[in-house]
């Protein structure tokens, strides 16, 4: 097993390595990088994010399919859509079981917010005096975007309340608020910090983690989220999201030492 020292010289070499352009073309990330507006970006990678279940091709091809649909501008489609758009939505397979009906109420709700907010960062904001990660605000976040309401689609905005690691919308908040220069992440959210940020926690992340003896807890859950949080913070406090990249590339490759 890898001391601290060397095992961060490990990760921080690994996370160098898949943190560059290249990795876009293959990752959901690619769907907001397509576009250059903000709310544009936000709107395509939540999108993306909440299908990112399964086989990369086929989450990419399933979100091209949900652009089509609203014409390759996601925020002038939530502004401005109408109820036929919606109805012809409905019936539609998405990906998986996010459906059609799935699809047009999360447009329906993107559009409440975006009639009282320019951004969604405004949904997310971390209480900095009392808050370390994301806990609260994507619970603050379910509880706006989902409203009071019972719907089938509650399903997928899932709740780190519920122990849920909430992986998808983990992964949209590093997509948003990271920042660095290597173009990956968009880090286009100015009033959230990164270090708040943890490590979208599925299958994968969760098996290197635990070969590496970064966790020893075996559910992918949210405490265990909250436990590869504290030893990526040791590893990096500024920046602990980073390691994402050499965790997912590890996983991807099998190219473990």
């Amino acid at each position: 097993m890898l001391n601290f020292e060397e095992l961060k010289e490990y990760l921080d070499e690994k996370a160098e390595k898949y943190n560059n352009a290249e990795f876009i073309e293959n990752d959901p990330i690619q769907i907001p990088h397509r576009f250059s507006l903000r709310q544009d970006i936000e709107i395509a990678g939540f999108l993306s994010a909440t299908i990112s279940w399964g086989n990369r091709k086929s989450i990419i091809k399933s979100a091209e399919k949900m652009l089509d649909i609203m014409g390759n501008s996601p925020y002038d489609f939530v502004l401005n859509y109408s109820e036929k758009d919606l109805q012809g939505i409905k019936d539609k397979s998405i990906h998986r079981t996010f459906n059609g009906e799935d699809f047009s109420y999360f447009i329906k709700q993107f559009n409440k917010i975006y009639k009282k907010n320019d951004s969604l960062e405004n949904l997310f904001m971390i209480e900095e005096d009392s808050e370390t990660n994301f806990l609260h605000p994507i619970e603050r976040f379910r509880t706006q975007f989902l409203e009071t309401e019972k719907h089938r689609s509650h399903k997928h905005v899932s709740s780190p309340y519920k122990n849920s690691s909430s992986k998808r919308i983990v992964m949209f908040l590093r997509w948003m608020v990271r920042k660095d220069k290597k173009g990956v992440d968009f880090g286009i959210w100015k009033n959230i910090d990164q270090k708040y940020l943890s490590i979208p926690l599925d299958v994968h992340t969760g098996n290197i983690s635990r070969q590496l003896g970064l966790i020893s807890r075996t559910q992918n859950d949210w405490k265990t989220v909250e436990e590869l949080d504290e030893i990526v913070r040791k590893l990096d406090i500024n920046d602990p999201a980073k390691y994402d990249f050499a965790l997912f590339g590890l996983g991807v490759t099998k190219e473990l030492l």
